[in-house]
């Protein structure tokens, strides 16, 4: 609790949650004794008002004070005044009084806090959490910590009592925001903790329901009635008994309530609306008649959602009216505005699921409570808008099947959609057809921008300008900024200028040639070095690129660069889409493409995006070498003809790595699908290079689409290297999915392949994915024989960080083989070679080999240690996987030592994270344990809904550990703690 000193101000600030502790300014106060500390606490408790002598000895000794008591008491008093100044301690009417600012004293701040937190949580439930959240901050472990006397105990229960319900009061707010799936873990530890407390065991039951794990829900309930009766010879209470017959009616009003999904904690509303234009020009019938039917729509009158769709060719402004029109209406739809651009001319469209995705994190859905499939996510977001009022504005749609799943389908709600085509078979849908602007309105968007003291004398020059444009909105846009940009050209000069140029106007009369020839205005101003960059800035698939990838595939310094991509910002070419990245409008990229074909040979578009892959090829291996120094596999890629970017630390370079993310797996998709021959070999480089994009989980679909893609076109081409090198990748990528059949045999292929092209990464990486693999089978023997495979040839290639790789498996094959101590032993080499090299992220993976053999061996604390120390090196290094990974180990360890509920708490927090990067075979064995963490807490019900959801996933995946769980159901008990991961 910091408070800032006034002019004058004593400055002094005391605590009571936690030990009695005082402060002037930053500077600690000593208080002396614990019976002075009690009576300090007895008058801060008191708020001010003055107590008695008599009350203040009963308060320190209670009922049999010591003769001397009266006397200890001014002595504490007068120290007290002593060490905290004259104007702080006042005696009055023989008694004493301290005056303190309910701001100096963290329980008057926290009941302040809770107070307003209780005030504003109808209206804006995420602000209570917050103030709930910071409240709870200022707590420091047992209140009135070690004070002697009966006020004392009493007051420490008080708070103490205090302190839960303020937690159990946050958490209600968690699950009205939609954080069930968060919460699990810590009321799991909690429930444990206070096993009797029903208020606590009745969130847990509504966040396991909410999680959709409700037979967890039910079975916690009948561990809770047990406990009860055991216990306290009572049932439970009328609410908790309430709560279990709904969670078995399936009520739906269990589900998160609507104002859960509002937005995200800090953002309780989206309004993704973008900007709308300042100069909006005409288009009033349709103004009207848009905001009618949303207008409409938002007070339910009609019964049903409103869905406009505008259609009409590119460049005639749809986006732009539709932005207009919903921002108009946004008033009418308080519960938020969604968007998105459907990038329906783009070759990939916008993926529906993804689209959905997006909105439901927009709408306060957690990550961890969004489903798979279409259909769910679909239903999802339907529920989520249920008896809100909600608009939804669908950019460039490629056609209805695109946005029929997206559209939100219940009353108050309304939808705003755009195309190119008209959506006919949109059922429902009120269908507008967007035509060109009228000369009088054209001419006036010209004027807005253009300045009306431009236009007044020259009204005919700045018709034949906007008749040149076809009176297409975006074309007009164009001209229009290159006039306004050049103050000494006149309109007539303009004008002059369109009419010079072959406008092709004849091919402004249907569908995108209207757009081609729009363009055209703005692409024949150019200079050359501005249409060189429009055309070349087109060709790579990424959604956008950074300034420095630019400078790459113009072959400029960054400086001239910028100069050119912001003239092309300036007459609306390309878009800023944050400082240094910049994006081209998907028919814009269209068009500059075709004008890439045609004004650029083969040779040069090649080579612009080798440039590009050369540069992230460069920078993604001077990425990994700061993470991790001196591995040989960077000897081993690709030269490239560009540096790079340099990375000051290893934070900047994950930065660099996972912003690019997206845009470095386009280029290697794209080289993997045809175009230039030899791009290939740097593109799979650039996947080994960025290796840490695949472990943290972050686009996994779509670095599994790029390594297969590489896998088909080296194999067509006979290009063995990269064959066996791409194939590595995937069968990584299949190992951390769980799917080990599928990843065995995509590294024996790449065995096969890498030792005809003797390629060095191939022949010692394919090996030690295999050994891998053979230690999740329990055949420990071939186990130990493929990773001495790979040790060898990491040896002889002098890669030590693939050596302790190698040892660190080797280790768990040796343990496998029953012989821990060489197991301990060889994992204690990977350390020692981890913390030699300084490798980041290595370092975490050897403490995480170490700590499997110190597990098994019994050396539990060591074991912690090591996982402890790994933790935080995995977050720091954004690897998802193995932060998960790492959680479930020390649960485990935990479980081995008795301490079931902080068991419990790591593997719930585990099981969040390996749910999404981690498979469902790692799903399953995280489940096991879960399971066995709550029976040894005496939840034998909910263990076993853990178990059974455990057996339908590995029965489902054909696992022996189906048997282990099996037993586990059937009651017999196991010495294992946890199943075998990898």
């Amino acid at each position: 609790m910091h408070t800032r000193t006034e002019p004058g101000d004593d400055g002094l600030r005391f605590a009571v949650l936690g030990p009695v502790r005082a402060w002037r300014g930053d500077e600690p106060i000593v208080t002396g004794a614990p019976q002075q500390r009690a009576l300090l606490a007895a008058l801060l408790l008191r708020g001010g008002r003055t107590a008695t002598a008599s009350e203040l000895v009963d308060a320190v000794w209670g009922e049999t004070p010591p003769n001397t008591a009266l006397a200890a008491l001014r002595s504490y008093a007068f120290r007290l005044r002593k060490a905290l100044g004259p104007t702080a301690l006042v005696t009055d009417s023989g008694g004493y009084a301290l005056r303190v600012a309910p701001e100096r004293l963290d329980h008057s701040v926290v009941e302040r806090m809770a107070g307003e937190a209780d005030k504003v949580r109808a209206a804006d439930p995420a602000r209570a959490r917050e103030l709930l959240g910071t409240a709870l901050e200022m707590w420091h472990g047992e209140p009135l910590a070690g004070l002697p006397g009966p006020y004392a105990e009493t007051q420490r229960t008080r708070l103490a009592e205090w302190h839960l319900s303020l937690i159990e009061t946050r958490f209600e707010l968690d699950l009205d925001l939609g954080a069930h799936a968060e919460a699990v873990s810590e009321l799991t530890a909690l429930s444990a903790e206070h096993p009797l407390r029903e208020r606590l065991r009745a969130l847990l039951m509504l966040a396991l329901y909410r999680s959709g794990r409700q037979a967890e829900a039910l079975g916690l309930y009948a561990d809770t009635r047990r406990l009860l009766a055991d216990d306290l010879g009572i049932d439970p209470s009328a609410e908790l008994s309430e709560l279990h017959q709904r969670i078995l009616e399936a009520d739906p009003a269990l589900a998160a309530p609507p104002s859960a999904q509002a937005g995200p904690a800090e953002i309780v509303r989206p309004a993704q609306l973008p900007a709308t234009v300042p100069d909006f020009t005409g288009r009033v019938t349709m103004v009207r008649e848009l905001g009618e039917q949303l207008s409409a729509a938002s007070q339910h009158d009609g019964g049903v959602m409103a869905v406009s769709a505008v259609a009409g060719i590119g460049g005639v402004g749809k986006t732009t009216l539709a932005v207009h029109v919903a921002h108009a209406a946004k008033d009418d739809f308080p519960d938020g505005q969604l968007y998105v651009d459907l990038q329906g001319t783009d070759a990939r469209p916008a993926e529906p699921e993804a689209v959905l995705g997006a909105f439901l994190r927009a709408l306060g859905v957690p990550n961890a409570a969004i489903p798979e499939t279409l259909a769910e996510r679909a239903a999802l977001y339907r529920s989520t808008l249920n008896g809100r009022r909600v608009l939804t504005l669908l950019d460039n749609a490629y056609d209805a099947a695109q946005i029929r799943q997206l559209l939100p389908g219940t009353p108050g709600c309304a939808a705003l959609v755009t195309s190119r085509v008209r959506m006919v078979d949109l059922a429902g849908a009120h269908l507008v057809d967007l035509d060109v602007m009228s000369p009088e309105e054209a001419l006036q968007l010209f004027t807005r921008i253009v300045g009306e003291e431009r236009v007044r004398s020259e009204r005919q020059a700045a018709l034949d300008v906007v008749a040149a444009c076809g009176f297409l909105p975006l074309a007009i846009r164009i001209a229009a900024a290159r006039l306004a940009a050049r103050r000494t050209w006149t309109v007539s000069v303009l004008a002059r200028k369109l009419a010079d140029h072959r406008r092709r106007l004849d091919e402004l009369r249907a569908g995108d040639l209207a757009v081609k020839a729009t363009f055209a205005l703005g692409y024949g101003h150019l200079s050359p070095a501005q249409a060189r960059a429009f055309r070349l800035l087109s060709l790579p698939d990424g959604p956008d690129i950074s300034l420095d990838a630019a400078a790459a595939v113009l072959d400029l310094d960054p400086y001239a660069t910028e100069e050119l991509l912001e003239a092309l910002v300036d007459i609306s070419l390309i878009e800023s889409a944050a400082p240094a990245r910049y994006r081209f409008h998907d028919l814009l990229r269209l068009y500059a493409r075709e004008r890439a074909e045609h004004d650029e040979s083969d040779i040069t578009r090649c080579e612009a995006l080798s440039r590009l892959l050369d540069f992230y090829l460069a920078s993604a291996a001077n990425a990994y070498a700061l993470e991790s120094p001196g591995d040989r596999m960077l000897d081993h890629l690709a030269p490239t003809r560009r540096t790079g970017l340099s990375f000051a630390t290893r934070e900047g370079a994950l930065d660099w790595l996972f912003a690019e993310g997206q845009a470095l797996l386009a280029a290697v998709q794209q080289a993997a699908d045809g175009g230039c021959q030899g791009r290939t070999r740097r593109a799979v480089d650039l996947m080994l290079a960025a290796w840490d994009l695949m472990e943290s989980g972050i686009y996994p679909r779509q670095y599994e689409q790029a390594a297969r893609a590489l896998v088909t076109t080296s194999h067509d081409c006979a290009d063995e290297l990269v064959e066996g090198r791409a194939r590595v990748l995937v069968a990584q990528l299949l190992r951390m999915n769980g799917l080990f059949a599928e990843s065995d045999e995509e590294a024996r292929l790449a065995q096969v392949v890498g030792q005809a092209a003797a390629d060095p990464l191939t022949c010692s990486y394919a090996p030690n994915v295999r050994g891998i693999i053979a230690y999740k089978d329990r055949r420990f023997e071939e186990c130990a024989a493929f990773h001495t495979a790979a040790l060898e040839a990491f040896r002889a290639d002098h890669n030590k960080h693939g050596e302790a790789s190698a040892l660190a498996n080797l280790g768990w094959a040796q343990l496998g083989l029953n012989d821990p101590v060489a197991a301990v032993a060889t994992c204690q080499q990977v350390l020692a070679i981890h913390r030699e090299l300084d490798s980041g992220r290595g370092l975490g993976n050897g403490l995480y080999a170490l700590s499997i053999p110190l597990t098994s061996t019994g050396r539990l604390d060591e074991a912690m240690a090591c996982l402890t120390e790994a933790l935080p090196i995995f977050r720091e290094s954004r690897q998802q996987f193995w932060e998960g990974m790492t959680l479930y180990r020390l649960a485990g360890v935990y479980l081995a030592s008795g301490r079931w509920r902080e068991a419990a708490s790591h593997v719930e927090q585990a099981l969040v994270i390996l749910r999404e990067v981690g498979g469902e075979w790692r799903t399953a064995n995280a489940l096991t344990m879960l399971g066995r963490a709550l029976a040894r807490l005496d939840q034998p019900v909910r263990a076993h809904a853990c178990w059974r959801d455990a057996l339908g996933i590995y029965a489902a995946l054909g696992s022996p550990e189906a048997d282990e769980v099996r037993r586990l159901l059937g009651g017999e008990a196991s010495s294992s703690s946890a199943s075998v991961a990898v």
